[in-house]
Order: C-alpha cells, then structure tokens, then sequence
C-alpha cells in the first residue's frame, strides 16, 4: 500500500500540466492552531503553532510523502534558503502524513537537519488547512505564511515544487514591508 502511495505521489508531482488545486484558506483567514509531533536533525519534539508564531512569521508546507522526487526537491529548496527564512524572523515547518520515524530520516537527508517536519498521520492539520488530495490519503503541496497575530498572510498552491521557496520569501518581504519593524 506505501508503495502504491509513494507512486501516485511521484506521478502527481511529474505531471506538469497537472490542474493546480487552489488552497481554501485565504489571506486574513484564522490559521488553525495545531499542535503535533516533529523531527528536526532526527530528533523529535512537540512542535506547536501557537508557541512558534511568538516568535515571529511561521512558513508552514504540505507535501504529499517523504523521499519521493517533489517532495525531495522541496525539502533541499528549503535547506537551502533556511537562512534567509531565519533573516525574516520565520519559522518553517513541513508537514505530511509520514510517521515519526520516517520523517526522523527525512529531517536529516533531505531537510539536511535545517527545519522542522512534521508528523499527522490522521491528516487532521491537513484537513483543517484544506491541504488533502483529493481521493489520496496524503497532502497536496500548498505552502502558507502565517502572521504572528494567527492569521493567513499568504497561501500558495501547485504540485510543482519549484516556487514554494520563492513565493513564500516574497510574502515575507510583502508582510514585513507593511508592518515594518515587526517580527
């Protein structure tokens, strides 16, 4: 059955011309409040929105399965650019419906021990940030920025992994240039 999953994910994330699915929640929307289970540099931790929006600007990311090809080339865009996260104030967070041993593998090779991933394997943070796909039990790739006060400033949907990175530094950009000084 995972291997059913893995290829439905990896075909998924291949189809460029694959309809974009437009995430639910809006700009302005509450941003559920979750707490769960995360790896990072495979170790795990009680990771909770609430105590990471404190500190500023959380990037929170669905993908569909750790180590398949999209998901893979996310996770290394976001190893890659966790500086320039960190020098906006942002927390980044992945999350997907993998276990906590596989996402403990997951947070060092292909997160490369830079940021958090995070485990729900009831799909309960996906199902309350419309982040599912549909007739598959895994997330769709929908990336969201949300402000320290708990509300949706940006969300980005497309199966291509490419942009995620890029979208969400341009949000962050947008959101500290019209609360300067804010974290």
């Amino acid at each position: 059955m995972r291997r059913a999953m893995v290829a439905a994910a990896v075909t998924v994330s291949l189809l460029g011309a694959a309809p974009v699915a437009h995430a639910e929640l809006k700009k302005g929307d509450p941003a559920p409040d979750f707490k769960t289970q995360a790896s990072i540099g495979g170790k795990v931790f009680d990771f909770s929105l609430a105590d990471a929006l404190k500190k500023g600007p959380v990037v929170l990311y669905f993908y569909p399965a750790a180590f398949t090809k999209g998901c893979t080339i996310e996770a290394h865009l976001f190893a890659d650019a966790v500086d320039q996260f960190h020098a906006r104030h942002a927390t980044v967070i992945g999350v997907s419906h993998d276990n906590i041993d596989t996402l403990n593998k997951f947070s060092v090779s292909e997160c490369r021990s830079k940021f958090a991933v995070a485990a729900d394997a009831d799909r309960s943070i996906m199902k309350a940030y419309d982040a599912t796909l549909p007739a598959m039990p895994m997330a769709n790739r929908v990336s969201y920025v949300i402000e320290p006060d708990g509300h949706v400033w940006y969300a980005y949907s497309s199966m291509d992994p490419e942009q995620h990175v890029n979208n969400t530094l341009q949000a962050l950009d947008d959101y500290q240039k019209q609360h300067p000084g804010s974290n």
